[in-house]
């Protein structure tokens, strides 16, 4: 078994009052191995600028610059997600889902 330490004590991450996270499962049910590099990008910048309920008001435009996207990249991306059912997107509001039940699905 591996002993874990903490390697650095003085920059030990905190989340402080971030409403940023992605739970444990993403990685174990395997959502992260589900997607491409632009719907991971696209997904991850969705949590980093959403509220503590999932939402996000960033435009198409600017998130395709902020990730050095293609239009048509980040549409695929978006939708992608959309079919992956992680988020929801109303033409102007993105809101980050709770992770389904599986990504069996996806």
């Amino acid at each position: 078994m591996i002993r874990k330490k903490v390697l650095v004590l003085d920059r030990i991450r905190h989340t402080g009052k971030s409403f940023c996270f992605i739970p444990h499962r993403f990685l174990t049910d395997g959502f992260l191995q589900s997607l491409t590099r632009h719907e991971l990008a696209l997904y991850l910048f969705l949590v980093l600028a959403s509220d503590m309920n999932g939402l996000s008001y960033y435009g198409d435009k600017s998130i395709c610059s902020i990730l050095s996207l293609k239009e048509q990249d980040y549409l695929f991306a978006r939708n992608c997600l959309i079919h992956k059912d992680l988020v929801v997107y109303d033409g102007t509001l993105f809101q980050v889902l709770s992770l389904p039940p599986s990504a069996h699905k996806i």
